[in-house]
């Protein structure tokens, strides 16, 4: 018999459940970047909406006394769409108070939005409510563009269509870690999550380029293209979109013996049989570290939030209360406040800033802000490997945010050097300050929506992500507007903002590190094998 060949050997060395389980890996990764897409024109459009109107003016002082003295030379003519300062309304001086509202409009509905996504994702099925959310983006982010080509000058029609697709954009965080979280179980989580988080720089890098290629020519495009995009991934999620390994009669990656549950009825029976086990047996050590209110007293069992269990089929919805009892969700979640403040003011403002301080037109400061993005990615990979590694998920994003206040101050002083500096400068950045905000938003939110305080209720993932990534997004809505309403008195007082949240990230997470330290894995419950089945 001919040896089979390298690349078939290849395909069977791995079982169908790791096919699956890469599948809706990359899935899920093109789907969520395709909304970070959708996101990331407003930011490179802004150059465009509002352009220095020194140049046309002395342009035009100069052809206006030549043309007196020929006498037969047409005035200058500006198109009908724009003024010399930009795109009306946002040619006036208060056009960084107007770009910035546009940023609170739409954060602050997907803020608000969040909260109730999430409630309502767990009772609904994800692939219908995913898909209906990325037409509807991808419809309002190509509405945007529109009022290019409509010639449509309202603030209110750009307000409107910021809040709707704020709204819809909610339907796709929670579904994407939930439909993740039930494929793969917590061993391995950091990095898995790590990388996988990569959609969102991967997203941002994508969506500039893309919008910095129409930027200068027919800024309209720059939306309508990621609008066709995010809504032609939504078709793809309604066809192809698997919630949960036991739809396709996967095994789950949480179950560790893999001979033992190859027969569906012994899995039953062994799974029924650890959870009869289970109540019966007394807090282990770790637990009762982690449910202690002073670090002293004992912990009876009737303190821990129980709820059911996902073995069978009446499994109940945790309630926003409920989560919140979670331990670690109330500080991860404020912590992830102050930490997507400074991500999305760098998300939102970072091609502005480029733009003032190193002199480029909106295309080459779209372009040179993808590198603060490509820090990301390795931030976030190296912040899932070290916190599989050391166990802690609270001292890693701790020590990336005390490494990140100083970073800031550097990069505000250092950026205005040079081309150079800033390069190096963004990736650094780049990566302390997006290593926290990709951990919290997926490792530590899927540990805590799989807390054992739960009991394997499995519903309770979404409206744990919902809390933890709703409340960022207040921040992520405070400081863009922030950031429009300081950048008038100098970009410096921008950066001071930036760090004094960075600090308050870090003080939120000062009782968890230390209970990290006191009682490892006890900051997000604990740490189970993982094994492919």
């Amino acid at each position: 018999m001919a040896r089979l060949p390298a690349g078939i050997r290849f395909i069977i060395s791995f079982s169908r459940d790791q096919w699956y389980r890469a599948f809706i890996f990359i899935l899920t990764f093109l789907l969520y970047a395709s909304f970070h897409l959708s996101r990331k024109p407003i930011s490179i459009v802004k150059g465009e909406l509002h352009k220095y109107c020194t140049a046309w003016d002395e342009a035009d002082v100069r052809f206006s006394s030549q043309s007196s003295k020929a006498g037969s030379i047409a005035p200058h003519q500006l198109p009908d769409n724009e003024t010399d300062c930009g795109w009306a309304p946002f040619d006036k001086n208060n056009y960084q108070q107007l770009l910035g509202a546009l940023d609170y409009s739409f954060l602050c509905a997907y803020a608000v939005g969040m909260y109730l996504s999430g409630i309502i994702g767990e009772r609904l099925p994800i692939r219908y409510y995913l898909t209906f959310g990325m037409l509807a983006s991808g419809a309002f982010t190509a509405l945007f563009g529109l009022g290019y080509f409509y010639n449509i000058h309202s603030f209110g029609f750009y307000v409107v269509t910021q809040v709707i697709n704020g709204l819809v954009q909610t339907t796709g965080w929670p579904s994407v870690v939930t439909c993740l979280g039930n494929w793969f179980g917590k061993g391995r989580r950091g990095l898995i999550m790590g990388v996988w988080n990569s959609h969102t720089s991967v997203g941002n890098i994508l969506g500039s380029l893309i919008a910095g290629y129409w930027v200068s020519t027919c800024w309209g495009l720059s939306f309508i293209v990621p609008g066709a995009i995010v809504a032609a991934m939504g078709i793809v999620c309604f066809l192809f979109l698997i919630e949960h390994p036991k739809d396709v009669r996967c095994s789950s990656t949480l179950v560790t013996h893999s001979k033992a549950y190859e027969n569906g009825t012994n899995r039953l029976r062994l799974q029924k049989q650890s959870l009869k086990s289970e109540k019966n047996r007394p807090l282990d050590p770790e637990m009762q570290c982690l449910l202690l209110s002073d670090g002293k007293g004992s912990v009876h069992p009737n303190h821990m939030l129980i709820l059911p269990g996902d073995s069978g089929s009446g499994t109940t919805a945790i309630s926003f209360t409920g989560a919140l009892k979670i331990p670690g969700v109330v500080e991860f979640s404020l912590c992830l406040l102050f930490a997507k403040l400074v991500s999305y003011t760098f998300l939102f403002w970072l091609p502005l800033y480029i733009t003032n301080v190193d002199h480029l037109d909106a295309k080459k400061a779209g372009e040179l802000s993808t590198l603060f993005d490509v820090g990301g990615i390795f931030g976030g990979v190296l912040a899932g490997v070290i916190s599989d590694r050391l166990e802690k998920r609270a001292s890693t994003c701790g020590l990336m945010l005390l490494l990140a206040a100083p970073t800031l101050y550097i990069f505000s002083t250092v950026s205005k050097m040079g081309l150079e500096a800033t390069v190096a400068m963004l990736l650094l950045s780049g990566a302390l300050v997006s290593g926290p905000y990709a951990l919290i938003t997926t490792a530590v939110s899927a540990d805590l929506g799989t807390h054992k305080s739960l009991k394997g209720n499995a519903h309770a993932l979404s409206t744990v992500t919902a809390i933890i990534d709703g409340t960022g997004s207040v921040g992520a809505a405070l400081g863009p507007l922030l950031a429009g309403l300081i950048s008038p008195s100098g970009w410096s007082n921008v950066f001071y903002m930036l760090m004094f949240a960075d600090t308050c990230a870090l003080l939120f997470l000062i009782r968890l590190i230390h209970k990290e330290l006191s009682c490892p894995g006890s900051a997000t419950g604990d740490q189970v094998p993982f094994k492919e089945q």
